[in-house]
């Protein structure tokens, strides 16, 4: 009920973003949340990074909203699908206002994140919305990428509910479900970084570097 009511809030979006969530709908690609989206944007047009990276294009939806709430940021995405990427890639060439805001990677993101160690990037925010159960090896491996006062921000850690009720034991999502258990924990006992987790779309943790 007060998803429902928080949903009907929402202003209606420009045809681009209608576009590109019936696009989603068709192919049966996951995107975000409307209420996770809308907070995500909320919070990049509080926090106004230069620079952001992302860990799972999809199709380019958060992407292009990312750069929607901030349009003087640079958002740099990496995806490991080829379908999906090439699909992203469309979408952000179809994109007039946005696309040169746009860096899609394709390839594996532990490659691509061990390459930007290397050339020593720098990231105003991250994205992690990937494979679930490798949450927390990206978050080791963004670190170095992110200055103090950074924020790494991650999507569907509470996953259906699932991560907060303890009786669940479902053999499909068992694993992943453990593994998000963990990471959640790894991030707020992480000394580098104060973070919190809330319970908007899937679940939305946030995670403050503060040395």
């Amino acid at each position: 009920m007060e998803e429902q009511y928080l949903q009907s809030l929402l202003k209606e979006d420009v045809q681009w973003v209608t576009d590109i969530e019936e696009q989603a709908k068709q192919m049966k690609v996951p995107i975000m949340e409307p209420l996770g989206m809308h907070f995500l944007m909320q919070l990049i047009r509080l926090h106004k990074p230069k620079k952001i990276l992302e860990i799972g294009s999809g199709i380019a939806y958060s992407t292009l909203r990312m750069v929607q709430a901030y349009p003087t940021t640079t958002v740099t995405s990496i995806e490991r699908d080829l379908d999906r990427f090439n699909i992203a890639r469309e979408n952000v060439a179809n994109n007039l206002e946005y696309r040169n805001h746009v860096e899609l990677i394709h390839g594996d993101a532990t490659d691509i994140l061990l390459t930007l160690q290397e050339q020593k990037k720098m990231f105003d925010m991250v994205f992690i919305d990937a494979a679930k159960g490798q949450y927390q090896r990206f978050f080791e491996m963004v670190n170095p990428l992110v200055p103090k006062a950074g924020v790494i921000v991650s999507d569907n850690v509470l996953f259906r509910g699932y991560v907060a009720d303890e009786t669940f034991d479902h053999p499909r999502y068992r694993n992943m479900v453990k593994k998000l258990r963990k990471y959640n924990e790894y991030i707020h006992k992480h000394p580098q970084f104060t973070s919190t987790i809330t319970p908007i779309g899937d679940g939305v943790a946030i995670s403050y570097k503060v040395e």
